[in-house]
């Protein structure tokens, strides 16, 4: 894997070994990006359930102004942790080894924002409702924020009332889904 555009463009990035952890092809990270592109700078993003780091890694390489990171997977920690002491990206990043509500949690209590989201969790584990729920009610939604879920391309996340979904788009075996919050 590597970062596809930006300051880092074309340095190599680690995944965490083992198969608990689903990489975004380059491919549909460049898609998405390319989608994401004018939404990215000096922005706040949070990447959830991070494994490698990628997208929130590709977000900072392309000039988004601060990251934070949460993954409980020991192994895909280390892998993050490498790659972003390899970016040279550790002033603009805050990394949550923990469960997702816990990191959610942590950055509502430091009276943070995030402007955009990615989430990413095991597919079928019944965790993007949860973690969209969590989310709407923490409070650390930005006017505006964008969430993107990755799922399988049939599979789009159930939406908690508050979200709504504006577009999916289909790259072979991986879905996305953007979304946002409900006009008030």
């Amino acid at each position: 894997m590597r970062i596809i555009a930006g300051s880092r463009r074309g340095c190599s990035i680690v995944a965490p070994k083992g198969r608990d952890t689903r990489p975004t092809l380059d491919r549909v990270r460049e898609s998405l990006f390319g989608i994401l592109q004018f939404d990215i700078p000096e922005r706040r993003v949070l990447d959830l359930f991070a494994g490698s780091g990628s997208l929130g890694l590709e977000a900072l390489s392309r000039g988004a102004a601060f990251a934070f990171f949460c993954d409980q997977d020991k192994g895909a920690i280390v892998a993050l942790e490498q790659n972003i002491t390899k970016l040279k990206f550790q002033a603009q990043c805050k990394v949550f080894p923990c469960a997702f509500e816990r990191a959610i949690a942590a950055i509502a209590q430091r009276g943070e924002r995030v402007d955009l989201i990615f989430l990413d969790p095991p597919y079928r584990a019944g965790l993007y409702e949860k973690a969209l729920s969590a989310l709407l009610e923490s409070g650390i939604l930005a006017p505006g924020c964008i969430l993107v879920a990755e799922h399988p391309p049939k599979e789009p996340p159930s939406l908690p009332a508050g979200l709504q979904a504006y577009e999916t788009r289909r790259y072979g075996e991986v879905g996305l889904t953007f979304i946002r919050e409900e006009p008030k």
